[in-house]
């Protein structure tokens, strides 16, 4: 879908939260206007979008003004059960064309994006749905036939292929790093190996990396 044919535009943020998510929504808040578009922030992720009312806000340019260097997100997050069930799909496409939304930027893990690509294959049945209850026009439903959803990993655990680094994966390992380099003397004064556990789920991006960047010769 192109620029010209999106009508209004959505950002939420899903999930667990991850460091860069507040940097996300802020670039797609100011791109969005810079291009001329009305744009809303959902709060409270896909239970925002069920949800709708004041958690569906109109952004400016200073609704995401110094935010980028906070951790988390500042639009919230939040587990929807509603959202995994049909009924809670209808309405939260009834809540976006409400709003006149037909574009979404969904900020999250793999439930998130899963979640996201079976709403947009839903969206025309869903709509269907609509018009036969007579919450909506067929007229209104025509013009948001289609749903553009455009995805951004949020993960500390760099685990979507086709991305060199997800959205909080940076920050993990720098964490990692700096908590094994604060422990380091206390292993050495006590002649003790430590063993550091950290997050991936099933991905190792974070243990091989820390390993590496903490063995890695320094030169001294």
């Amino acid at each position: 879908m192109a620029t010209n044919q999106i009508r209004n535009l959505a950002v939420l943020t899903s999930g667990g939260d991850a460091p860069g998510m507040n940097a996300a929504v802020r670039a797609v808040v100011r791109t969005a206007l810079h291009r001329g578009l009305d744009v809303y922030a959902i709060y409270e992720g896909y239970q925002g979008m069920v949800d709708g009312g004041d958690r569906i806000r109109k952004m400016v340019w200073d609704s995401v003004g110094g935010m980028q260097h906070r951790g988390g997100t500042i639009i919230g997050t939040a587990r929807c059960p509603a959202f995994r069930e049909r009924d809670g799909r209808r309405q939260a496409a009834y809540n976006l064309v409400t709003h006149g939304i037909n574009a979404l930027v969904v900020i999250g893990g793999d439930g998130s994006l899963t979640g996201a690509n079976q709403f947009r294959q839903e969206w025309p049945s869903l709509l269907s749905e609509l018009v036969e209850q007579g919450k909506i026009t067929a007229e209104t439903a025509q013009e948001h036939a289609q749903l553009a959803i455009v995805g951004l990993v949020g993960s500390i655990d760099n685990d979507m292929a086709g991305t060199d680094m997800t959205i909080g994966a940076d920050t993990a390992l720098h964490r990692i790093t700096e908590a094994i380099d604060a422990i380091s003397s206390t292993a050495s004064s006590h002649q003790r190996a430590f063993v550091v556990e950290v997050m991936g789920r099933n991905c190792g991006y974070l243990a091989l990396m820390g390993a590496i960047a903490i063995l890695a010769p320094t030169g001294s």
